[in-house]
């Protein structure tokens, strides 16, 4: 390890760089570019207009002169949203009758499609409720929500996306770290000095997992760091706990890795073997999905791997502030995930050497 720089550097700068790439990244969208068709232009539609800018959602960025041209801005990207607010808006509000607006979407981003809808049914839904009570002239409605949102009342992005990728940016560097250990020895042809030596298959599979094991700490200990003191990521749980509970699953990343290399024979074949792994371990293990919204096949693929259950005990400890008695089942699910793979890493080694 000390004589191979460069894997290293990689095991300790990529992991940052995507920490910090994946931190400042916003999931809550804002913003969005929205063309107007305001075939009224009156009080009432400017007023309608003006609320929903002010929801943070939309920015007016053009004003269209027809409905034809409304769409025509979505479809050529210059805006994601367009209200149409038809002539006789006003007239109808001040009828006291139903007035509607017409809000086109652009569906191909299903993000920025799902929360400016959601914000404009609540412009819609606000407004609804204020005609109402001045019409009925009731003050107080007989039904009222009182939304709490515990552990994270600022919706910020990274309180939700850190603690889950600190298991993804640990698949990455540990599998693919202990994936090179055996195809590196038959590389450089010092595979044949390790099959003379007493050492034990089990006490070689130890010697090869121990060391990664001490840099998996180090990149561990930096994430953390930078996930407190940088992006301001508080660790509600126990620390001590977290860390015991990710030396079980930096285990089991490099077993699976010493499995991988033991079948492969270069080190570009170790890199393939991994990449199969590890697009499973973003996509099927709830960092990017939530798994009840998977297949049943795919909810059982997922159970197998080592990152959907230290997700739910990082986000648990680290966002929840959960403790053992919490998340003893996703631990028991990942230490028999450990007992099996070290034991294949282990008779895979045999084969190797035999």
């Amino acid at each position: 390890m000390t004589r191979d720089r460069g894997t290293l550097v990689m095991a300790l700068v990529i992991p940052i760089f995507e920490l910090v790439l994946f931190g400042v990244i916003d999931t809550n969208v804002k913003h969005v570019r929205t063309a107007v068709f305001d075939q009224s232009r009156t009080r009432e539609s400017r007023e309608l207009v003006t609320d929903l800018v002010n929801t943070v959602y939309f920015d007016v960025v053009e004003e269209a002169p027809s409905h034809e041209a409304l769409r025509e801005s979505i479809v050529a990207g210059r805006a994601s949203v367009g209200i149409e607010i038809p002539p006789d808006y006003a007239r109808k509000k001040l009828r006291e009758q139903p007035a509607d607006f017409l809000v086109l979407i652009d569906g191909s981003d299903s993000t920025i499609s799902s929360q400016t809808l959601g914000a404009a049914n609540g412009v819609a839904l606000q407004r609804s409720l204020e005609e109402i009570a001045r019409r009925t002239g009731i003050r107080d409605l007989p039904l009222q929500a009182h939304p709490l949102l515990l552990f994270n009342p600022d919706s910020r992005s990274a309180n939700l996306l850190i603690p889950g990728l600190i298991a993804i940016l640990l698949t990455f560097s540990g599998t693919i770290l202990a994936a090179f250990g055996i195809v590196r020895e038959r590389e450089r042809g010092t595979l044949e000095q390790l099959m003379v030596t007493p050492a034990s298959p089990v006490g070689v599979v130890l010697g090869k997992l121990l060391p990664y094991m001490g840099l998996g700490f180090v990149q561990l200990a930096t994430i953390l760091v930078v996930m407190v003191v940088f992006f301001k990521v508080p660790i509600h749980g126990s620390l001590p706990l977290f860390l015991a509970l990710s030396t079980v699953y930096l285990f089991s990343l490099l077993a699976l890795g010493l499995v991988i290399s033991s079948r492969a024979k270069t080190q570009m074949d170790a890199i393939q073997r991994a990449q199969a792994f590890l697009l499973p371990s973003v996509f099927l293990s709830g960092y990017v999905f939530p798994l009840f919204s998977l297949p049943a096949p795919l909810r059982v693929v997922a159970q197998i791997l080592p990152a959907t259950h230290f997700i739910k005990i990082s986000r648990a400890i680290i966002i929840r502030g959960a403790g053992f008695a919490d998340i003893w089942q996703s631990v028991a699910a990942l230490l028999a995930i450990d007992a099996v793979l070290i034991l294949a890493s282990t008779r895979a080694f045999k084969k190797t050497i035999s």
